[in-house]
C-alpha cells in the first residue's frame, strides 16, 4: 500500500521527528562511509528547505542499553551532517529524553535540524517501550520514517512512536520510498526474464527468501557457504566446506520446490578451494564437481562464474543478495566480482538490478559498480525479509497515501 510522503505534507513552523538509520561504519571515531547519510538528505532538505524544525533520531551500533557508551556516540554524525548541509546541525546532549534534549527542541527554529543521542543507549529503545515512544514522540508534530534498514524492527522509534502519534501525520520519507518502490515493484510486476542471486553463509537466513523466490522467478542462482548444504543434500562430496546439518531437509524442500515451480535453481559447478579457511596460508586450488575432504570452497569457480555471468546478462529483473564467496579476501574474490560486473552490465543494458544492503551493498561500492545498478538497498535484514514476504508494523503505523 503506497504511503504519504514527507514532501506531500506541509512542514512549515512544524516540528518533525524523522527516523533516519545513521548506523553508519566508525573507526577511531571517523566515519569510515556515510552513504546512509547521503541517501537521507534528499527527505531532510526537504524539511528544512521548507521552513520545518527537524529532529532526527537514529541507532548506532549496538550499545548496550544501559546509558552512554562514548564509541557509539552520533556526535560525529551530526558534525559530518552539518558539513554535507552547510548548516550547524544540532547535538544538544548525552541523552535524547533528557531536558537538554527537551529544551533543544522546544527552542528550535525553522529551517534547522537537530540530531538526538543514540535511540539504543535506553535499553527501552530495542524492548519496544510505549512509554520511551511517548517521550520521544512529545517532540514532534509530524512523523516521518526515512530508516528502511529497521523497518523490520519492533523497536521503540519504529512503532511506538507513531502508534503515539495517531491523529497527527505519520509519513514515510523520501529513501523509504524508493526503496519499497524498487522491492515491492520487484516481486509484483518484474519484466522476465526474473533472476535472484542469492548469496553468503547460511541457509537458515534465507530458507523464507529462497522459498518466496522460488515461487516468483525465472532462476535462482546461489553461492557462497549456503551452497554447500544444498550440494551436500544432492550427496556431493562438499570436504570441509560449512554444510547446516540441520537444514539438510529444508534444503531438499526447496530442490523439489524447484522442480515444481518450474524455476532453475543453479549451484556451484566447480569452486576456488583452500585446505584452511585463510586467504595466506594452505593450499589454494581450483576444484571442480567434487570438493575433496581436505578441502572447503570458499569461493566459485571459473566454470560457474561464467553460467552465472550469461544467466544475469541475459535477465531484465535481477535481484541480488548476498556474496558468492569471501570476497573480503583477494583470492575468493573474483566470483562476487564477476557477478557484480554481469549484474551492472545487464543494467546497462536495460535490465532492473536491486542489490541488498550488507555485504553485497559493500562489495558493490567496493568493486566500483554501485553507480551502475538501479538500486542499492540501505537494508540488508529488511531487504530480505521484504522479499521474504514479511509485514512490517513500522510500515502498517504509517498514514496510507
Amino acid at each position: 500500500m503506497p504511503k504519504t510522503t514527507i514532501d506531500q505534507v506541509d512542514v512549515q513552523g512544524k516540528s518533525v521527528l524523522m527516523r533516519v538509520d545513521f548506523n553508519v561504519p566508525m573507526e577511531n571515531g571517523e566515519i569510515k562511509d556515510d552513504r546512509r547519510i547521503r541517501l537521507a538528505l534528499p527527505s531532510i532538505k526537504s524539511v528544512v528547505d521548507r521552513g520545518g524544525k527537524l529532529i532526527l533520531m537514529s541507532h548506532l551500533g549496538r550499545p548496550g542499553g544501559k546509558g552512554v557508551e562514548r564509541e557509539y556516540s552520533l556526535a560525529p554524525v551530526a558534525a559530518h551532517l552539518s558539513t554535507l548541509l552547510g548548516s550547524d546541525v544540532g547535538f544538544p546532549s548525552n541523552d535524547c529524553i533528557d531536558d537538554d534534549a527537551a529544551s533543544a527542541v522546544a527552542h528550535l527554529e525553522p529551517g534547522r535540524a537537530i540530531l538526538l543521542e543514540n535511540l539504543r543507549f535506553h535499553g527501552a529503545e530495542k524492548k519496544g517501550s510505549p512509554e520511551f515512544g511517548s517521550r520521544l514522540a512529545s517532540y514532534g508534530d509530524i512523523y516521518c520514517n526515512d530508516a528502511f534498514g529497521t523497518c523490520h524492527r519492533d523497536h521503540a522509534s519504529m512503532v511506538a512512536v507513531p502508534r503515539a502519534m495517531e491523529g497527527k501525520p505519520r509519513v514515510s520519507g523520501l529513501l523509504l520510498k524508493k526503496e519499497l518502490d524498487f522491492q515491492l515493484g520487484a516481486l509484483e510486476s518484474p519484466k522476465r526474464p526474473f533472476v535472484a542471486v542469492l548469496g553468503g553463509a547460511k541457509v537458515s537466513d534465507k530458507i523464507k527468501v529462497v522459498d518466496e523466490l522460488i515461487r516468483k522467478t525465472d532462476a535462482v542462482l546461489v553461492g557462497g557457504a549456503m551452497s554447500y548444504t544444498f550440494l551436500h543434500a544432492m550427496e556431493r562430496h562438499v570436504g570441509k566446506s560449512r554444510v547446516e546439518a540441520d537444514r539438510l531437509d529444508d534444503a531438499h524442500r526447496l530442490i523439489d520446490l524447484a522442480a515444481r515451480e518450474k524455476c532453475e535453481l543453479h549451484l556451484p559447478m566447480d569452486h576456488v578451494c583452500n585446505t584452511e579457511f585463510s586467504d595466506s596460508t594452505g593450499d589454494i586450488e581450483f576444484v571442480g564437481d567434487q570438493i575433496p575432504e581436505n578441502f572447503m570452497a570458499l569461493d566459485i569457480g571459473p566454470k560457474t562464474q561464467s553460467i552465472y555471468s550469461q544467466i544475469i546478462k541475459s535477465a531484465k529483473t535481477i535481484v541480488w543478495n548476498g556474496p558468492m564467496g569471501v570476497f573480503e579476501w583477494r583470492p575468493f574474490r573474483v566470483g562476487t566480482q564477476q557477478v557484480a560486473s554481469a549484474i551492472a552490465d545487464a543494467t546497462d543494458a536495460g535490465a532492473t538490478s536491486i542489490v541488498g544492503g550488507g555485504d553485497s551493498a559493500r562489495a558493490a561500492e567496493e568493486f566500483g559498480f554501485a553507480d551502475r545498478y538501479s538500486h542499492v538497498s540501505t537494508g540488508g535484514g529488511a531487504s530480505l525479509e521484504l522479499l521474504a514476504g514479511e509485514q512490517f508494523a513500522s510500515l502498517a503505523a504509517l498514514d496510507d497515501a
